[in-house]
């Protein structure tokens, strides 16, 4: 099965290509998106549907693993970050791909067992389980990967959607 996890942002968003295959998991590819700070929001919204609809046509995933948003202060950067996340959403949907949600605790647990994680821990994990020289870089892209990964160790199955087109 191959997974695109998708970390959703207005300026930078990440993304996570694995497969796993018999329980191995492996990283395909992984980088970021990133729109100019200055440029015209929608024009960015544009950027980032374009860049992930690339993606979904070269690697041609089997779903998408997205994460949930949870933001507690800045309501600005949640309501861009959110359109952000709706575009990777339609992005999907368009390309027929079923889409899988995570809330950020159900990442960090299914990465590193621990819910209070912190952001070295989870690159290192995610290093560990893909078997990566390195921990991978920046952080958005690590942060796509270990969706990714909590999707592969979800249980959720693509046969298991009830929804009209994904069966």
């Amino acid at each position: 099965m191959i997974i695109l996890g998708i970390d959703p942002g207005y300026a930078i968003t990440g993304y996570g290509i694995i497969v796993k295959d018999k329980g191995n998991l492996k990283a395909v590819d992984y980088g970021v998106i990133t729109t100019p700070a200055k440029a015209y929001f929608p024009l960015r919204l544009c950027d980032i549907y374009d860049s992930l609809s690339h993606l979904l046509k070269e690697f041609e995933p089997d779903c998408v693993a997205i994460e949930e948003l949870f933001f507690s202060r800045n309501t600005t950067t949640a309501m861009g970050t959110a359109q952000a996340r709706g575009v990777a959403v339609l992005a999907a949907a368009q390309a027929g791909k079923p889409v899988f949600e995570y809330t950020p605790l159900q990442v960090k647990v299914a990465v590193t067992g621990y819910g209070r994680a912190e952001k070295l821990q989870i690159q290192e994990m995610v290093r560990m389980l893909l078997k990566l020289r390195q921990q991978p870089k920046p952080d958005d892209a690590a942060d796509a990967l270990a969706v990714a990964i909590c999707h592969a160790h979800s249980g959720n199955r693509l046969d298991s959607l009830a929804v009209g087109g994904y069966q």
